[in-house]
């Protein structure tokens, strides 16, 4: 075997070997006519607007668009006032802080407020005027931490909860605990509504649910504050006694299990409410509160001081948003005017609409050319990545089985999901069940409900039978609900439905069809907590925002997806 060249040597002869020049394609070198730089690269997926402001079609679209925004915030400037203007004032003679009053004391200074079902309870009882249900709920932030606000209205009705109330805490608690938000309640309720108790006390989800939830919450990390401003009676008394920490307002305040006249009835025992249950007694004696407020703008402050000492992530220790986002080129404002139409019968451009919603209007969509009646991509909101999916015409096989596909892409990546509801349903006949569509639709169901990643949902027009269901509606959970007031929402429109009874031989009652109508409406839905809220289409890139902000907020962990069976 010959002897081994020593390294040094071995090195020296390697430098000394005759070099041979490369030519420019043999080092595979990238060119300038080859490399595109990202921002070139960007332009490829910003979205182009084809709107024409001097088209007839437009013109009429602002007018209706026009009267129906007019129509929701004058509902809302009448549901913001609370009570009669008879109780507003009493409450004020008291030197009590009216609810929407008190909510802004609580929250940062020039920070947003997004108030949640604002219009719960519209119409719902007749003979009773319930507005906001009796109580505000929102998101907002506090020391910089994003809290849920559940606060009563004693201006409605005492406070007292009627079942449309109770659901609507019980929504807002459920939008805290997926989200990770403490909890801030504001409590001045006289407690159950005793005309309406068979449908509030005892089931699972009535008023006992609240104090469960509280429980389960603190358990959970999730702190539970209370600021007692009123009465706090019989059951409702648990919302102070099961909070991680408790403020009462002095001479206002008042926490028992059973007030003076039943006291009286039940032991003859004569007392005053102050004696019996007030912010001295419980901050001194029973220690059931934790600090005593001389009045309402004291409690707000120590409740403020309660959250900066949480050691609880802020909005600036969220990591998953992008420093660098830019507004959409397009004007968010234009969707109030003359872009959607009204008319459902009247097809939506999805494009047009994330055009004005989206980043910089930079949309990557996936699957372009497949399934085109459902469009499927990647984009940002103030930073924040989603994947988003919007209805393009009713749901076919491909469409489903590309939505899945979809869906599947975001859990992997832990990228939140936009659905933008507008549909009337899946492909029906004799070519679309032997296409499978059952199964292929059943494959979007799924995904969408095993998905873990937060989901958000639009609805911008129509949501319609197992439509509502493949584009995450409220059955789904997704972490909020939002609708313009175009939406429309039923298991069929009217005109089918009819038409189906008539064809199995039904006699079709003939005010059923305006009543279908109304019970479509989108105010017949808010009322009764069918979503999160009524919106006008220029505020949906800011709720979306605010909404990813709370559910990717730095106490969220990212949960591993695990879907079901699809059939295949």
């Amino acid at each position: 075997m010959a002897a081994m060249m020593p390294p040094r040597a071995l090195i020296r002869a390697i430098h000394h070997l005759p070099r041979r020049k490369l030519t420019l394609h043999q080092c595979a070198a990238r060119t300038v006519a080859t490399y595109t730089s990202p921002h070139q690269a960007a332009q490829l997926s910003i979205l182009p607007t084809t709107v024409d402001a001097n088209s007839q079609a437009y013109q009429d679209n602002a007018s209706s668009m026009s009267s129906l925004i007019q129509k929701l915030s004058h509902l809302h400037a009448e549901a913001a006032k609370g009570g009669s203007e008879k109780a507003r004032q009493k409450h004020i003679d008291r030197g009590k802080m009216l609810v929407r009053d008190r909510v802004t004391a609580l929250i940062d200074p020039g920070s947003s407020f997004l108030e949640l079902s604002a219009l719960a309870g519209h119409e719902v009882y007749p003979g009773d005027y319930v507005p906001s249900a009796g109580m505000v709920t929102g998101i907002g932030s506090v020391e910089g931490v994003m809290c849920m606000i559940v606060a009563n209205d004693s201006t409605v009705k005492g406070g007292t909860y009627y079942p449309i109330t109770v659901r609507k805490h019980l929504r807002a608690q459920e939008i805290a605990e997926q989200n990770r938000l403490p909890c801030i309640y504001l409590v001045d309720s006289g407690g159950a509504n005793l005309p309406h108790q068979a449908d509030v006390f005892p089931d699972r989800d009535h008023f006992g649910r609240i104090f469960y939830n509280q429980a389960r919450m603190s358990g959970a990390g999730i702190p539970q504050i209370s600021v007692v401003m009123g009465p706090c009676t019989a059951g409702g008394a648990y919302v102070p006694s099961m909070s991680d920490e408790s403020i009462i307002v002095q001479e206002q305040g008042t926490v028992f299990l059973a007030g003076p006249p039943l006291v009286k009835a039940a032991t003859g025992e004569e007392v005053s409410a102050e004696e019996l249950g007030g912010g001295k007694l419980h901050s001194e004696v029973s220690g059931v509160t934790d600090y005593l407020a001389v009045d309402d703008a004291h409690a707000l402050i120590l409740a403020r001081r309660c959250i900066s000492n949480l050691n609880y992530p802020t909005t600036n220790t969220t990591t998953t948003a992008k420093p660098d986002w830019a507004e959409p080129l397009y004007d968010p404002s234009e969707l109030d005017r003359g872009i959607m139409p009204t008319n459902p019968k009247q097809t939506l451009n999805m494009h047009e609409i994330l055009a004005h919603v989206v980043d910089g209007s930079v949309f990557s969509e996936f699957k372009p050319l497949y399934g085109s009646t459902l469009i499927t991509g990647f984009a940002t909101i103030y930073g924040h990545p989603v994947g988003i999916i919007a209805n393009n015409g009713i749901l076919f096989s491909e469409s489903s089985l590309k939505g899945a596909h979809f869906i599947q892409l975001c859990c992997q990546r832990k990228i939140p999901l936009v659905f933008l509801q507008n549909i009337s349903g899946f492909m029906v006949g004799k070519d679309a069940e032997r296409g499978g569509i059952a199964k292929n639709g059943a494959k979007l169901v799924t995904a969408v409900a095993c998905a873990e990643v937060p989901k958000f949902t639009v609805l911008v027009g129509s949501s319609a039978g197992a439509g509502n269901y493949g584009m995450c509606g409220r059955a789904y959970s997704p972490r909020f609900l939002w609708s313009w007031p175009t939406a429309k929402t039923s298991v069929m429109g009217a005109e089918q439905l009819t038409a189906v009874m008539e064809a199995v031989g039904r006699k079709v009652d003939p005010d059923l069809r305006d009543r279908i109508e109304r019970e479509s409406d989108v105010l017949f839905a808010t009322a009764r907590l069918w979503d999160d809220g009524v919106i006008p289409p220029s505020h949906t890139r800011r709720v979306l925002g605010m909404g990813l902000q709370a559910a990717m907020g730095g106490s969220v962990e990212a949960r591993e997806t695990r879907f079901g069976v699809f059939r295949m």
